[in-house]
């Protein structure tokens, strides 16, 4: 345990590639998608206990999931959930939490891990955040990358400056946008690149400062809001300042102009990662085999001359596959998607089309 290191937890976002599982007032990191009948934001906390005591972890959530996070996670103090009003992207969140910390503690570790991760092997990830808060120590801008199964697209890599070697620090030279599936093989076969799965270890005042230097239009309206805090007008500084701030995710505001300057280093993960991003991935991570389908969930399912699909059973009645292959079938009580496996990281278009035809009552 340690009182120098306090632990942000993300939780935002609808998980638009898992719709309509994952929906705007229910999103993916309170679903029990683990295996087990802890959420995703269940798992993050359970993962997070032997590095911290629950008053040092901190979450940052939209208003519509502030009553949830709380039910959910009851050992984290009330003052430790931060609303935000809404959406500002990871840069905001972060900045706020930061800057709520260090107004306790301008030295501390601060760890930042997104809600909605699933990690198989969290001895191996403790051990990491250790090997990373190390080099937050030294005033380095820590990420931690992730060591590359394959050559997957719909991930950022870091450039790393040699042959990445797992648990020990190096510097990184570059962030890297999602690349095409010719690029992607390019990085994995050359071996110095990770994947970024945007999890963070700094001191508070070295990404302040960062900050500061590269972003000031998002912390000053930050620092306004962190000011009020349990003052009276509180309430009407969060609600009139925080939609100013611009959106942004923090890899693009800091990280990026941060790595050119030589100021970030990364500690290579091996621990069995996964953003659970598309039904195809939760199909392989976690499914029940039925005849040829993966199944997701409690639901009855049948199946008959079935191959390769994966089938999510939430609407409350059964579901049955005949003479089918390569398919995701999303059943709820409101929606059902169906769609060829190949295309999962396209189900976002869904979410994008209802909203341009009005019908954000689904989403």
């Amino acid at each position: 345990m340690s009182t120098d290191l306090h632990i942000v937890v993300p939780a935002g976002g609808s998980g638009t590639r898992l719709w309509p599982l994952s929906r705007a007032a229910s999103p993916k990191f309170l679903h029990p998608l683990t295996g087990t009948e802890r959420s995703l934001l269940q798992a993050t906390y359970d993962r997070l206990t032997p590095l911290v005591t629950p008053e040092f972890i901190h979450v940052v959530t939209g208003t519509s999931h502030a009553t949830a996070v709380a039910r959910q996670l009851p050992e984290v103090p009330e003052r430790n959930i931060l609303v935000e009003p809404m959406p500002r992207d990871s840069c905001a969140a972060i900045a706020l939490a930061a800057a709520v910390i260090a107004k306790e503690n301008p030295d501390a570790i601060m760890a930042s891990f997104a809600a909605d991760h699933l990690i198989a092997d969290p001895g191996a990830f403790v051990d990491t955040v250790r090997a990373a808060v190390e080099g937050a120590k030294a005033g380095r801008l820590m990420t931690i990358g992730i060591t590359p199964t394959g050559p997957e697209t719909g991930f950022g890599y870091l450039r790393c400056s040699s042959v990445p070697v797992p648990g020990t620090a190096q510097p990184i030279l570059e962030f890297r946008e999602k690349p095409s599936a010719e690029v992607a093989a390019e990085y994995v076969a050359s071996g110095e690149y990770l994947w970024n799965a945007s999890m963070f270890v700094w001191r508070v005042s070295a990404f302040l400062e960062a900050l500061a230097e590269h972003r000031p239009d998002v912390l000053e309206p930050v620092r306004r809001i962190v000011a009020a805090r349990d003052t009276a007008a509180e309430e009407q500084v969060l609600a009139e300042v925080w939609p100013t701030i611009p959106k942004v995710a923090v890899d693009y505001a800091v990280m990026e102009p941060a790595a050119a300057q030589g100021r970030v280093a990364t500690v290579p993960g091996d621990f069995g990662w996964s953003d659970i991003g598309d039904f195809d991935t939760l199909g392989e991570l976690l499914a029940k085999t039925c005849d040829g389908a993966a199944v997701v969930g409690e639901g009855e399912v049948i199946c008959l001359d079935t191959e390769d699909s994966v089938v999510v059973p939430h609407g409350g009645r059964l579901v049955a596959l005949l003479g089918v292959r390569d398919l995701i079938v999303v059943d709820t009580p409101d929606a059902l998607l169906v769609a060829r496996r190949d295309r999962t990281q396209d189900v976002k278009k869904v979410t994008e089309l209802l909203k341009e035809r009005g019908l954000t009552g689904f989403l």
